[in-house]
């Protein structure tokens, strides 16, 4: 086993939001007896580490050969012979590629930092794992998990999301200022934040030992909450809620008690359009949806989708539902049928998109055509429920229709809210050029409110999937959705607060007339 004096505590963090100007000079390398630092330096663009520092810290043997102006590098009779003329490696006699040359200077020999994970691993008699983006090398069994923060303000509360790969133990405790995160681990792989308001959470960092982090509270913190969720082949995710101190507010000062008066009238304003809400993210299990290169379809939808649910909850106060918590197959039928079965009152759904051209973009939003219903359809969206007598006296509306009829009745209000939709994301994220259409799309068709079905954007284009994967494109179409649900809500309210108004809803004009026909979903 290596030994070397323990450098406690010593780990990379590398800051999630403004990445560094330039490379960090060193290289943290893990073992189970402690860390040590190497350095890194950039030669013609390309970050090498001192040969010498490596063979010092692996007990490598290194021959240099002036004549072929190169060099051999041996570990327990195994060797790996590098040229200065080629960006190759012969380890054992199979060529490897490597992104430069070895290099020399005054200071001595210079090899990529891929050299580590392509050639020296191969050799190696214990485990090598090069993180790059981290600056970690990890030596052997060492469990160092991936954490990565994310930071949100809903309304009044903040919110620290962790994701956890792999999954790992972990303990929270409330010390003076402070929530202490503790993995059961060797140390970790840790991406932070910054807190954009420092009233809740002051900071966010490592402390106490390279194994914990520290939320530092702020002036107005009154407590806190916690949730986590496993899925299968998903990170770990951990939640945790920072809500605001109340207690002034709530605790009303003593006052004389007055003479009794009548009490007042009960307020009949009628409850808000918009009581529950279900988001269907789509795809799970199995039915993976569009394959990206950095990404699957169905797991843009679950991240949106989660985003989406706790802004509504924390921003609105509506009962929120989903037709996946987790990354599991759920019919199509199924979705539409938990809508209809909890009373939604707008049911969306989340899909990213594909095209065979490459260079296709923007989000879509789609609502149901009923075209190939005829008659039928307009019958259904203007026939009036039949009215039955219930027990006890009284009569009530039973809505008794056909399943792929559902949206006949709500086909103008769906129609409203993709206007709403479309409008929304338009103002935050790229939209096509035919970014609203109709179509008969089967995981809508089923729905008894009023739906939308959402393509985020083409996984197919580069650039796009790059966007869709990334934590400022979710938010900005989670804060798309919000507002969108917030204005359709408003809409629904204000009509019925004039019903004999009507709606006077402009009518929807894109993707009428020869707008494709996706495949149905």
């Amino acid at each position: 086993m290596l030994l070397w004096p323990l450098l406690a505590g010593m780990l990379v963090i590398t800051a999630a939001r403004t990445p560094p100007a330039k490379p960090p000079d060193s290289l943290q390398v893990l073992i189970r007896s402690g860390s040590r630092a190497l350095p890194v330096a950039t030669l013609n663009g390309q970050e090498m580490v001192p040969l010498a520092d490596l063979a010092s810290v692996f007990q490598l043997t290194v021959h240099d050969d002036a004549a072929t102006a190169g060099l051999t590098v041996t570990y327990k009779g195994k060797t790996i012979v590098l040229s200065s003329r080629q960006a190759l490696a012969s380890v054992s006699g199979r060529l490897v590629a490597l992104p430069a040359p070895a290099m020399r200077d005054a200071r001595g020999w210079f090899v990529p930092l891929d050299f580590i994970s392509r050639a020296l691993a191969l050799v190696y008699d214990t485990r090598l794992e090069l993180r790059k983006p981290s600056r970690l090398l990890i030596v052997g069994d060492l469990r160092v998990p991936r954490v990565t923060a994310t930071y949100a303000t809903l309304g009044a509360q903040a919110r620290v999301a962790f994701e956890i790969a792999p999954e790992t133990p972990y303990t929270i405790a409330q010390e003076p200022g402070r929530l202490m995160v503790r993995f059961r681990a060797d140390a970790i792989d840790a991406r932070l934040p910054e807190s954009d308001s420092k009233q809740l959470i002051e900071a966010i960092r490592i402390a106490d030992g390279p194994t914990t982090i520290a939320i530092q509270l702020g002036p107005k913190f009154g407590s806190y909450r916690s949730a986590d969720q496993v899925a299968k082949d998903q990170p770990a995710r951990l939640t945790i809620d920072v809500l605001p101190s109340t207690a002034a507010e709530t605790i009303p000062h003593p006052t004389p008690t007055p003479t009794p008066e009548p009490s007042p009238l009960p307020d009949l304003t009628p409850a808000s359009s918009v009581r529950t809400v279900v988001i269907d993210p789509g795809h799970g299990g199995d039915d993976t949806g569009v394959k990206g290169v950095r990404a699957v379809e169905k797991d843009i939808t679950i991240g949106v989708a989660r985003r989406l649910k706790a802004l509504l909850e924390a921003r609105l106060g509506v009962r929120v539902l989903m037709t996946r918590e987790g990354d599991q197959a759920v019919a199509l039928d199924d979705r539409a049928s938990m809508a209809n079965n909890n009373k939604a009152d707008v049911f969306l759904s989340l899909h990213a998109n594909a095209s065979v051209r490459r260079s296709v973009s923007g989000a879509e939003v789609y609502y149901v055509s009923l075209e190939e219903y005829g008659e039928e359809a307009g019958r259904l969206a203007t026939t009036q429920p039949p009215t039955l007598p219930v027990f006890g006296g009284g009569t009530r509306q039973i809505d008794v229709i056909l399943w792929d009829l559902a949206q006949a009745s709500h086909i103008e209000d769906s129609a409203a809210l993709a206007r709403i939709v479309d409008g929304q994301l338009g103002m935050r994220i790229p939209v096509s050029a035919g970014s609203l259409q109709q179509a008969p799309l089967r995981v809508l068709v089923g729905a008894n409110m009023p739906a939308v079905l959402v393509e985020l954007g083409f996984m197919t284009n580069a650039e796009q999937e790059q966007q869709l994967v990334s934590d400022a494109f979710q938010n900005a179409a989670t804060q798309a959705l919000f507002e969108s649900v917030l204005r359709f809500r408003d809409y629904l309210d204000a009509r019925r607060a004039a019903p004999s108004a009507g709606t006077n809803s402009p009518p929807i004009t894109s993707g009428e007339n020869g707008a494709r026909a996706p495949e149905i979903r």
